[in-house]
């Protein structure tokens, strides 16, 4: 991989780590092991944000994720997150998000926060995954209510990095500002009988109550989906840059496994679900199965 992508990245997670703190140009430049001036150039030709505009975007979005879970004052969370004054804070949320922090603590309502997406994947992208070392894949079958989705189509995308395309990878850190009855936002392949003319087989969007008559954001549709059982496949814990051999992983699982040895079949009438990649509890997908 590139030395220079790989600066980035350094850059990337030190802001990560130390985002409360105060962050220099300088401090940037160590951990980058280039000069100031050209760890700022490489910085903002691989992310399309300067250091300074990279960093309030990560404060903020972190800023409101404490607003909404927790009981905490404007005035702690400024200054914890290394903004100089409330008011300036105050000024810097509205700008991001059209609210106030009060506002969106006493009624949250869905913001699109700033998703650190690493350069590297990028990269690791465009690589060849070796698969020698078989990685172990847990089997558990789980059990979905009836429940809505409130997913945002493309136009032909089958899976990630095409739907980013056509979408925007900005998409999911709006899906994280809301709630959702799985705790996280999901990724579905769509059936068709769920697919709007000339939309995307491949979309994302968070479960809700079927019961649900909260806001929707301007482009999203809301979908009804049955009460269903899956098969839930989670690979092993990887690191991240593995993360491709991880998802081949389980996809092979998936692709191999037999459910009639439960007593089930492939249930095509229902999507199959994609969770976010994360590498402390491994790559999970879920399938949909039925009786046989």
């Amino acid at each position: 991989m590139k030395e220079q992508i790989l600066a980035v990245q350094h850059m990337q997670d030190y802001i990560e780590d130390n985002c409360t703190q105060e962050i220099s140009l300088t401090d940037l430049a160590k951990v980058s092991l280039f000069s100031p001036w050209y760890s700022y150039r490489l910085f903002k030709q691989y992310t399309g944000l300067t250091p300074a505009e990279y960093i309030r975007k990560v404060r903020l979005s972190k800023s409101a994720r404490r607003l909404k879970e927790e009981e905490c004052k404007i005035i702690d969370v400024a200054y914890d997150m290394g903004f100089g004054s409330v008011d300036g804070y105050q000024r810097a949320f509205y700008r991001e998000f059209g609210c106030n922090p009060a506002e969106y603590a006493n009624h949250p309502v869905p913001i699109q926060l700033f998703v650190t997406y690493g350069v590297k994947f990028k990269e690791l992208r465009k690589e060849v995954i070796d698969m020698t070392n078989v990685q172990n894949v847990f089997i558990q079958l789980i059990h979905k209510p009836e429940r809505k989705v409130i997913i945002k189509r493309g136009v032909k995308a089958t899976e990630y990095f095409g739907y980013c395309e056509e979408v925007g990878c900005d998409v999911w850190g709006l899906l994280t500002s809301m709630d959702s009855i799985s705790g996280e936002p999901v990724c579905l392949w769509l059936p068709e009988a769920y697919r709007s003319a000339d939309t995307s087989v491949y979309v994302q969007g968070v479960e809700e109550p079927v019961t649900y008559d909260g806001p929707v954001p301007e482009g999203f549709d809301v979908i009804t989906l049955p009460a269903a059982d899956y098969l839930m496949f989670q690979g092993e814990p990887f690191r991240e840059e593995d993360y491709g051999e991880a998802i081949v992983a389980v996809e092979n699982a998936i692709n191999k496994y037999d459910p009639s040895l439960l007593g089930f079949q492939w249930d095509g009438d229902n999507p199959q679900i994609q969770l976010e990649p994360r590498g402390e509890r491994g790559y999970i997908e879920m399938k949909a199965v039925k009786a046989k």
